[in-house]
């Protein structure tokens, strides 16, 4: 998908020409802000009849497109609301800004110009909300039509921020560059997610990793099969063998600090590019949401691209175990032993629990690099998806600070997460006969037992588990929230990423 282009501009809304000029409101606040008395004032009160109308409420995300019949150089008015002016977040004004960009285009306008909120949440500076305003516009817009054969849909080319005084001109085009960068990242996994795994095999992600390593100036290094034999990867080998597409194994490397001696961040994700569950075969029913089974890899893979391009002063090293789960006369079988990288042995008890597997030899390996913080992002359990619904992120760490600052950098992004327990006695259920561990732990707990499991191959290293199975995939279009994949984690991981540069 093409981005759209975001520029600022100084100037007053009774005056700007524009396809569409977009206006935040708030539930039961009137003619509240001198934007809206100015332009009901060139509008001959008509934006005032439309409150008292109830016709528009400024309820959250209520939309409403309003010709202006050349009363004002802006042709167009499309009001949205922000809901109560006391509940305002940086996501209220991130889902509305996607619910006008979709009005926009169903108007089919080329380009709008949207007011800055002068109701912003407390101690949220002009960055921040310059940013969230990109990012729900830009994501507002997302389509994939790349499989489609009739014309394109209509879409938006091109958004400008108005701005009443020079003052926020700084703070807002930082905002912009921040929100761009965030939102490129979150097509760019979406696009990923859906392409179908015919297209988007293990070859293809190494071919992706390449391109942005190129691009960007960012060292990569691939190991193909025969290195991950030497090295004794054998759970990432074992989850592949049932497949005719080879498993790589992708790091990749931005160093943005001129610290000779400073310790990475390192992100590790799941990266199966179709998951039938192998031998312990899935249920046909919604098998074909599997192709998304490489979300977690994806988003490492956007979140270091936009940290090369938003030239964050730090290091920072992104992984990605990749292989595709495939029954066949090869594929590892329930009763297995694989041994890992870390050199602990797992029974394999359930094929369909691969992620994990994968996971063991990508954190055995990132604990090479002395991580200063160790995250890992996967679509790993269903037991997430039952525990937390679709609106949270499952998160467990050995590191209080650490899970401070993601989960501070989730509500930030408004990509939530909720902290889960990390309790020894769960291990209990992840008790072999005949190797260290097996790879489940049963019905009870589920979502525990796999963080658990991958607990055991970080050693002491700050490290926090995000589990994404619960919000990768949605099975209804929301405000900047696309049905099918998501996304969700990108802006997270990229948020976290920024905060601690700062």
């Amino acid at each position: 998908m093409k981005i759209m282009r975001v520029t600022v501009q100084v100037g007053k809304v009774e005056t700007a020409a524009t396809e569409v000029l977009v206006l935040t409101h708030c539930d039961g606040e009137g003619l509240g802000t001198q934007d809206a008395a100015l332009l009901d004032r060139a509008l001959g009160g008509s934006l005032r009849k439309l409150l008292q109308s109830k016709e528009f409420e400024g309820k959250a995300n209520d939309v409403l497109l309003y010709h202006t019949q050349g009363s004002v150089p802006a042709k167009r008015l499309v009001l949205v609301g922000l809901g109560k002016k006391n509940e305002v977040t940086l996501e209220t004004i991130r889902q509305a800004m996607g619910t006008a960009a979709k009005r926009a285009r169903q108007a089919k306008a080329g380009s709008f110009t949207v007011v800055l909120p002068t109701v912003t949440p407390a101690g949220m500076s002009s960055v921040e909300v310059a940013q969230a305003m990109v990012e729900g516009a830009i994501l507002g817009s997302y389509q994939f039509t790349v499989y489609r054969t009739a014309a394109a849909e209509h879409a938006v080319e091109g958004m400008k921020i108005l701005i009443p005084q020079k003052g926020q001109l700084k703070q807002v085009t930082e905002g912009i560059r921040r929100g761009v960068a965030t939102a490129e990242a979150t097509v760019f996994v979406r696009d990923l997610c859906n392409h179908p795994s015919n297209v988007l095999t293990p070859a293809r992600v190494a071919e992706e990793a390449k391109a942005i390593a190129r691009a960007e100036k960012i060292s990569i290094k691939i190991l193909e099969q025969k290195e991950m034999e030497r090295l004794g990867m054998g759970a990432l080998l074992g989850v592949a063998r049932g497949s005719q597409e080879p498993p790589k194994f992708i790091i990749l490397e931005y160093n943005g600090t001129k610290k000779k001696d400073a310790r990475p961040v390192v992100l590790v994700g799941k990266t199966i590019t179709f998951d039938t569950g192998g031998i312990s075969l899935k249920p046909a029913e919604n098998m074909e949401h599997m192709k998304a089974d490489m979300t977690g890899g994806a988003e490492v893979l956007a979140s270091i691209r936009a940290a090369a391009r938003l030239k964050l002063p730090l290091r920072l090293i992104s992984i990605l175990p990749v292989a595709e789960n495939m029954p066949g006369g090869r594929a590892m079988k329930p009763g297995d032993v694989v041994t890992t990288l870390s050199g602990k042995t797992v029974e394999v008890q359930n094929t369909d629990a691969e992620g994990r597997l994968i996971l063991a030899d990508g954190l055995a390996y990132a604990m090479r690099y002395k991580p200063a913080a160790l995250i890992d992002i996967a679509t790993l359990t269903g037991a997430c998806v039952v525990a937390l619904g679709q609106f949270a992120i499952g998160m467990f760490g050995t590191d209080q600070a650490l899970k401070e600052q993601v989960r501070k950098s989730g509500q930030k992004a408004g990509e939530r997460v909720w902290e889960m327990p990390l309790w020894e006695e769960y291990f209990e259920q992840l008790k072999s006969d005949v190797a260290d561990m097996r790879n489940i732990g049963g019905r009870g707990g589920g979502m525990i037992t796999a963080a658990l499991f991958l607990s055991k191959f970080v050693g002491d290293c700050p490290w926090v588990h995000l589990d994404i199975a619960s919000t990768d995939w949605s099975e209804r279009e929301r405000a900047y929230v696309p049905k099918g994949p998501t996304a969700i984690g990108t802006r997270l991981l990229l948020q976290y990423l920024i905060d601690r540069s700062l």
